[in-house]
């Protein structure tokens, strides 16, 4: 169980007009674990129908000649390795505790791989299911309770690029036991450690930048936060209207990590339109696959259960990124659907 602490302030008491724009959305809260297909899962085993063909992409896909060529067991051994390390006697730092075999393992890493050509297997990102997130059904497809996610380990231009499936899991008899991997990926961010979850159920409300401008000047009226009773902190003065576009930000607004639903996350750009290429339709956000669960500048989202071990960095993975990705240099990945049709292709947003 993962605990959202209660928000400081209800905001619709400050801001009536804001009540009709509350989101629900589902946090996943990731934990290292080890997911069966049965299980919702990060970078765990799918329910995979073993008379369907794994998906694979087509490229292209380029080296940048800089970044080793590792494959994902490579990966996960190096990840091995400096968890072993670092719960090793005299492990701190990391390095004082290798073993032997580790030099061995760097030597044949730097003697490099041959790049793959062709199609690319694609890794499984993510596996929920309805039952643990009720805000996944799409729309004319009532059979469906199951959504996969699945991506190509490599930029395409700026981020992996992705697939989605929908299914019904009664219909999955006969499993693939071993899907294929892909010959190497670009970067070990791009490879999701496998993570159980425990979805909960929170209310969001538009990030700042998507307010209209009245809703804006609202929240920056200090008025309004003193008639509400919300004691606030005493540098907040009248004219710090910084200060309440943070608060409302951090602490009101959009949760950060891995969610499905709620509302968009923006920072890296200002918003623009998500309009279906199909219909034109204004999509709707699905799933956000995050770089992170949380970060030392907005600490206010951390689970009640993660509170003491927050800022601990001698864990691997590090609480704050079970999964151990890192997407565009610790930004977010954030799928949109069109709720008109589930056949419609979904679109990708860094932010």
């Amino acid at each position: 169980m993962r605990t959202t602490p209660p928000r400081p302030v209800d905001v619709t008491a400050v801001v009536p007009q804001l009540a009709p724009l509350a989101r629900t959305a589902t946090r996943l809260h990731p934990r290292p674990g080890s997911p069966t297909p049965y299980d919702s899962s990060v970078g765990g085993a799918l329910l995979w129908p073993a008379d369907e063909p794994w998906p694979r992409c087509e490229g292209p896909h380029e080296w940048d000649k800089v970044n080793e060529i590792l494959s994902p067991e490579d990966v996960r051994q190096r990840r091995r390795i400096r968890a072993a390390a670092e719960n090793r006697p005299g492990g701190d730092p990391p390095a004082t505790g290798y073993t032997p075999e580790v030099p061995a393992f760097e030597e044949r890493i730097k003697a490099g791989r041959p790049w793959p050509e062709g199609p690319i297997a694609m890794l499984p990102v993510a596996q929920l299911y309805v039952r643990d997130v009720p805000l996944l059904r799409p729309p004319g497809r009532a059979e469906a309770d199951l959504l996969q996610v699945l991506w190509c380990p490599f930029d395409h231009p700026a981020q992996p690029e992705t697939a989605l499936f929908w299914r019904s899991a009664a219909t999955v008899t006969d499993i693939l036991d071993t899907p294929p991997e892909p010959p190497a990926i670009q970067f070990a961010g791009y490879l999701p450690e496998p993570c159980l979850l425990a979805p909960e159920q929170i209310t969001e409300y538009p990030n700042i930048m998507e307010l209209s401008k009245e809703l804006q000047h609202q929240l920056e009226d200090w008025r309004r936060w003193q008639a509400a009773g919300t004691a606030l902190d005493s540098s907040a003065t009248p004219r710090a209207k910084a200060f309440y576009h943070g608060f409302y930000t951090d602490r009101l607004s959009v949760a950060p990590g891995w969610k499905v639903g709620g509302w968009t996350r923006w920072g890296l750009t200002d918003p623009v339109p998500r309009l279906c290429p199909s219909c034109g339709t204004e999509m709707d956000p699905l799933l956000t696959i995050a770089s992170a669960e949380w970060n030392s500048h907005n600490p206010y989202w951390i689970p009640d259960e993660d509170q003491a071990g927050s800022t601990s960095s001698t864990t691997d993975p590090a609480p704050w990124n079970p999964t151990m990705l890192d997407l565009a240099r610790g930004y977010d990945l954030q799928l949109h659907v069109c709720p008109a049709s589930p056949d419609h292709p979904h679109i990708e947003l860094i932010q």
